[in-house]
């Protein structure tokens, strides 16, 4: 496996959560948080992922970003994002729960709050179903970053696509085939892809074109 320092993301990413941290953490005490931010990257950098990577870590990073306005507290949703994936592996089914667990086990080391931890893992655990209540504003934009890939174009939703199945590829074409497309009607099943008022207006008709070409394509 490459080392994570290998990644043209890394450093910036690191600097990126230096920043977070020191806007969340009490005063100059407590722990470095560069390790915190290396033992991540390297989970996220991980040989079984091609699409839960560190490039997709950045792009959720990235949208939380664009949608900061509307969340209530920026950096704990930035928190999730780092966290959100940090454990996966695809033949399980727990990964976000196990995900929030480290969070949970990480910040409070770090010199996070309890609230603000608390929050985080509840953040994280959303994204099993990409479901969040009516007016959580942070579990708004936590999901619409994890989602805004499906609202890409013709070829970086192939490139998306693609790399899902790689990540799948123990498991037989049919049976693949049955379990996305499950997901995929579970997707366009919701009434709203994207809460957030950027969102909806940006990437939900894109997202739902590529969802249904995809699902078509799956049952042809």
């Amino acid at each position: 496996m490459a080392s994570v320092y290998e990644h043209p993301s890394g450093p910036a990413l690191r600097a990126r959560w230096r920043e977070t941290v020191a806007r969340t953490r009490p005063g100059t005490a407590g722990p470095d948080p560069d390790p915190y931010a290396d033992d991540l990257l390297r989970r996220w950098s991980e040989p079984q992922r091609r699409y839960h990577t560190v490039d997709h870590l950045k792009a959720v990073l990235d949208r939380v970003d664009d949608l900061s306005a509307h969340a209530e507290d920026a950096d704990t949703v930035r928190f999730a994002a780092w966290f959100h994936d940090a454990v996966y592996r695809p033949d399980r089914s727990e990964n976000e729960e196990r995900s929030a667990h480290l969070a949970e086990r990480a910040l409070p080391e770090l010199g996070v709050d309890a609230r603000r931890t608390a929050e985080v893992a509840r953040l994280v655990r959303l994204t099993v179903g990409h479901d969040p209540a009516p007016g959580d504003r942070d579990g708004e934009v936590l999901c619409d970053a994890d989602l805004a890939v499906l609202a890409g174009d013709p070829q970086e939703y192939a490139a998306y696509a693609a790399a899902v199945r790689e990540e799948y590829g123990f498991v037989p074409d049919a049976v693949f085939r049955e379990g996305r497309a499950a997901v995929l009607r579970q997707l366009l099943g919701l009434p709203e892809l994207f809460r957030t008022p950027l969102g909806r207006t940006r990437w939900e008709p894109v997202a739902r074109r590529n969802l249904t070409t995809e699902l078509e394509l799956l049952n042809a």
